[in-house]
């Protein structure tokens, strides 16, 4: 074993997950990487200090094999990120039983399944989910990945309670996310008519891996990643029924590109497709390595107190 710290990461083979890997590998961590694609995880073992092991982070005994093969090479961690996703972008009507469940399976229980398995074995750090700005303000055509960050937020601030509780040394964060530039728009189920995009603005992957780190760095319950995001949740918080009407006509458009889709295009979301252990997607010209990385809870201070200043203000003037 190596004396390095230890960590884990459910869904590090690419796009945040592989960003967040290189990150850790540069502050001096062995990272242990758990991914569907065999031939992505081949890539990364061949870079030092990176550990792999195949399974969908969907199948609780599946991720609990690779895990314990994992720490069994690397020792206990000390920090842990959810981050495996998969996603399709398609009107929920035209979404088969499967299709859906799938999608949530992989994007929230594999967070549940990961989370399980993390505190059964972290005596002490961290544990990161990641997250959306999508999990405060759905979009329409992607019914079930809206449904499934829904649900981590739920699901975290519960077992965070547990934890605070139990008096255990074990730090529950969601760093939620912009638009991030990743190979899921190259790869996804796409009932578009045009290839998907992230709706601008778009952002590096390289960002959200800031937004993690900040996260374990501070000990952050929740941290946003983008103004965007915090943009999305104030905004849903305040004029919920407009933004419902605006994006039933701007949503599904804001989520196409210019570009087309080539027919019969394999995607991912039954099984993994060819492509590099890369964290950066097909829109890199586009992509913002610079922005705004926030703690959650002082945002919503900062919100709410203009909110009551600017209403004084407003109520000595009238008066």
């Amino acid at each position: 074993m190596s004396d390095r710290p230890f960590a884990i990461i459910v869904g590090g083979s690419a796009g945040v997950g592989r960003a967040i890997v290189d990150t850790l590998l540069g502050r001096g961590y062995s990272v242990g990487v758990v991914a569907r694609g065999q031939e992505r995880l081949q890539q990364l073992e061949a870079i030092d200090h990176i550990t792999t092991a195949p399974a969908d982070a969907g199948d609780a005994a599946a991720l609990r094999s690779a895990i314990e093969s994992l720490i069994a090479g690397g020792g206990t961690p000390t920090v842990w990120i959810n981050c495996a996703m998969t996603t399709a972008f398609s009107p929920f009507d035209k979404m088969s039983p499967e299709e859906f469940d799938k999608i949530v399976r992989t994007t929230f229980l594999g967070q549940v399944n990961g989370t399980r398995i993390a505190l059964e074995m972290m005596k002490t750090g961290h544990i990161v989910h990641v997250g959306s700005g999508l999990a405060y303000r759905p979009v329409p055509f992607q019914s079930a990945y809206c449904a499934a960050k829904h649900a981590i937020n739920g699901f975290v601030g519960a077992v965070r309670s547990e934890v605070i509780r139990d008096g255990r040394d074990i730090n529950l964060s969601l760093v939620q996310l912009p638009a991030i530039n990743t190979p899921q728009f190259d790869w996804a189920r796409n009932r578009l008519s045009m290839k998907p995009q992230p709706a601008p603005p778009i952002f590096s992957p390289y960002l959200a891996a800031d937004g993690v780190m900040q996260a374990i760095d501070k000990r952050q319950r929740e941290v946003f990643v983008g103004t965007s995001v915090f943009r999305l949740i104030f905004s849903d918080m305040i004029l919920p029924a407009f933004l419902d009407r605006k994006l039933a006509g701007a949503g599904v458009e804001m989520q196409k590109s210019d570009r087309p889709e080539p027919g019969g295009r394999p995607d991912n979301l039954f099984e993994p497709v060819a492509y590099d252990a890369s964290a950066k997607g097909s829109f890199t010209d586009r992509a913002e390595r610079q922005g705004v990385v926030m703690d959650a809870d002082l945002a919503r201070k900062a919100f709410f107190g203009a909110i009551v200043a600017t209403s004084f203000i407003l109520g000595l003037i009238l008066g």
